[in-house]
């Protein structure tokens, strides 16, 4: 009876997989073997470890900050108020800062729980450059790339060891600390750039404003953690502002006085 009930697990993930496979969508594409629940779980975990490691992941304190946060808070509201965001209502969609300033980096882990160094709010030059960066990275939470992923690296045999409740001791735990490092394909960094002004459009933000991201970054010595090996920062300029034009997107909004102003706060 428990071999047959083993069994029935198998072929559960089995049937999954070619299910999930005809609705993997976008161009970033890919199997999940993974539920949106489960996304929530791996995404309380990868919080556990950050607040684990204060040195690595040095949070920024809301007191005495509260002005910075609400200010952040403020460009996630707009983005989710878009209505393109998926789980808008499921994810977390929690902000917290990393107070390291060199350090070029923001990430959203799945289950949507935000992370913005305060290196990348000061690299930046307008409140619309930041809200490109997070709805990047707000899409790869959305578009649960990170559990795509983590679907080819651990596959069925970790997808029905979490199902049975028998995971190994500290499957979850590595899963979490691998999702903090991880590094997404193309297709899945062009599909979070593309979505990316898909959120911004119904603003009054110029949507394309990722791409000035990605000019400042053009001619760096180093690329930041933000960007992955491919594709090129030029490529991405072009794609993203292609997109902006394709959708016809009316913002115009930088906010640059009050972004200054964020700035001199931290």
């Amino acid at each position: 009876m428990k071999n047959l009930k083993k069994w029935s697990v198998l072929m559960l993930g089995i049937g999954m997989i070619f299910s999930l496979d005809s609705c993997s969508g976008g161009k970033g594409g890919g199997i999940n073997l993974f539920t949106p629940e489960q996304d929530m779980e791996l995404g309380r975990e990868v919080v556990k470890q950050i607040e684990s490691d204060p040195a690595q992941f040095p949070v920024l304190p809301e007191k005495g900050n509260e002005e910075v946060y609400a200010y952040i808070r403020k460009i996630t509201n707009r983005i989710l108020s878009s209505g393109e965001v998926a789980y808008k209502n499921e994810f977390a969609w929690e902000v917290k800062i990393i107070d390291d300033d060199e350090t070029l980096n923001a990430f959203c882990t799945p289950g949507g729980y935000i992370y913005v160094y305060t290196g990348i709010i000061k690299f930046l030059d307008s409140e619309d450059q930041l809200a490109g960066v997070m709805g990047h990275e707000i899409a790869h939470a959305a578009l649960r790339h990170s559990t795509r992923q983590m679907t080819q690296i651990y596959g069925l045999a970790a997808l029905t060891s979490i199902i049975t409740g028998k995971a190994e001791p500290g499957l979850i735990e590595q899963i979490a600390l691998g999702l903090v490092s991880l590094k997404f394909s193309r297709g899945h960094e062009t599909e979070a750039d593309e979505h990316s002004v898909l959120y911004l459009c119904p603003t009054d933000y110029k949507a394309d404003g990722a791409a000035g991201f990605f000019k400042k970054m053009e001619g760096q010595s180093t690329p930041p953690a933000f960007l992955s090996t491919h594709p090129n920062p030029g490529d991405r300029v072009k794609n993203i502002e292609a997109k902006n034009n394709e959708m016809r997107c009316r913002g115009t909004k930088a906010n640059v006085s009050e972004y200054e102003r964020i700035k001199k706060l931290l």
